[in-house]
């Protein structure tokens, strides 16, 4: 995420949007597809809390015995841990523990997206790149001894003497979104190094090939006066971020103890006694998510992770630019969307869904729109993985597979405008105003 467009959306979700008297689903048909929309958050962020374990257990031994192999298995391990974390994505904008931004929720869980999967980072912050003049940067958190303070405004100077997960968490963003020190992408950056167009952001003048992501020495683990820092970075950044994920994961767990739980029984409106004044409204729920999704889709994903990217051109502003795993961000996201309409998790019906409520003919529209995004989704994939990398299939010399990303982007934001249509069988009045944010849908 680049930037925070929460407010927006729950502003809308909760003041903007009114409720039809003559609801035309019932309350229990209502709270059964919020419990399978539960049901999919709470196994899907469960999944991604293992696969981020096990890329910790990866890390933790490439640090122990810096390899040629023990380097390519912490790699795997980030590339597996992706492919859970990808589909929680959908579960943003709504007002839940993973990002709300005010009241019990976010007072609760921290909104810790930002520090899971902020991007696009200025790497310069953490480590050496090579810049546009084949020089090696310096001053930045791995090579500073004692204080560190961060470019930007309103900065804060911490002590990077000891790297730990705590004081990644005080650099993270500290000075400015792109001043990212934790979170997935760091990790990337730390584990692959840097692929980086420069030259009017056209020619590749540091990691030269359509199929090559970043390239980082096994040197810099090993032989490099850094490399004992690098490795203690690695380390404070994978248990930052297991235990941040635990946090979101355990908001939705099945039973109540403490914090844990607690969220998904409010959502399932469950709780009683003290806690009962934490349910949160069915309607209430029902706005946030219809419209979460539909930003998600038409502003998040079509705009600012694959329109910016395709129509800058640039690496810098794809996903996972280090290790040029893009075309599976876009296509866990996806599959994110899907899970959440279809009430489907690994290809397995888990309950009623948000889409079985709408008429045939609506379902059968939708249905042909994401068949269309999914073979759309399918050519960047087959392309990224036998020909180019998405970093050169949004070059515009490549003008094909431009076309396809750029029409997959248009198809994502019609998606979103679906939601409007999806709402109404839940008696909820959405326009397509509702489900777009305005800064996040320029291009």
């Amino acid at each position: 995420m680049k930037r925070t467009i929460l407010s927006t959306i729950i502003a809308g979700a909760v003041l903007a949007f009114s409720v039809p008297s003559q609801a035309a689903v019932s309350q229990s048909d209502k709270l059964a597809t919020l419990s399978t929309y539960a049901s999919i958050a709470s196994v899907n962020y469960s999944d991604a809390v293992k696969d981020a374990k096990a890329l910790q257990v990866a890390i933790s031994n490439f640090a122990k015995k810096p390899t040629k192999a023990s380097l390519q298995a912490a790699k795997d391990a980030w590339l597996v841990s992706r492919e859970s974390y990808g589909t929680t994505e959908i579960f943003r904008l709504s007002n839940g523990p993973i990002d709300a931004e005010s009241g019990w929720v976010a007072e609760t869980y921290g909104g810790v997206e930002g520090e899971l999967n902020s991007w696009p980072l200025d790497e310069n912050m953490i480590d050496y790149t090579i810049d546009a003049n084949n020089k090696r940067t310096s001053g930045n958190i791995i090579d500073t001894k004692g204080t560190f303070t961060p470019g930007g405004e309103d900065v804060t100077a911490v002590d990077v003497t000891t790297l730990t997960a705590s004081v990644l968490g005080e650099l993270n963003t500290n000075g400015g979104d792109a001043n990212v020190a934790a979170g997935y992408h760091a990790i990337e950056f730390m584990l692959w190094g840097q692929d980086q167009d420069y030259n009017n952001m056209i020619e590749d003048s540091v990691t030269n090939g359509a199929m090559t992501a970043g390239q980082r020495p096994l040197t810099d683990f090993t032989t490099d006066k850094f490399a004992k820092r690098r490795l203690d970075y690695l380390n404070a950044v994978a248990e930052k971020m297991v235990d941040d994920l635990s946090v979101v994961s355990g908001a939705w767990a099945d039973n109540v103890s403490g914090d844990k739980g607690l969220y998904r029984a409010a959502l399932l409106d469950k709780l009683t006694g003290d806690q009962k004044s934490k349910n949160i409204e069915t309607a209430t729920s029902l706005k946030q998510i219809f419209a979460g999704v539909g930003v998600f889709s038409k502003s998040e994903l079509a705009n600012e992770r694959i329109a910016v990217a395709v129509l800058t051109p640039s690496e810098e502003d794809e996903h996972s630019c280090f290790s040029d795993n893009t075309h599976r961000d876009i296509a866990l996201n996806y599959q994110g969307i899907k899970n959440v309409l279809l009430g489907e998790y690994k290809g397995k019906k888990v309950g009623p869904a948000f889409i079985d409520n709408v008429s045939d003919e609506e379902q059968a529209e939708i249905s042909e729109l994401m068949a269309d995004i999914e073979t759309r989704i399918a050519t960047i994939n087959r392309l990224a993985t036998t020909t180019m990398h998405f970093d050169y299939q949004i070059r515009p010399e490549n003008e094909e597979s431009v076309q396809n990303i750029v029409t997959l982007k248009n198809q994502l934001r019609r998606l979103g405008d679906q939601m409007v249509i999806v709402s109404k069988a839940y008696g909820i009045s959405l326009t397509t105003n509702d489900v777009t944010d305005a800064e996040e849908t320029q291009l």
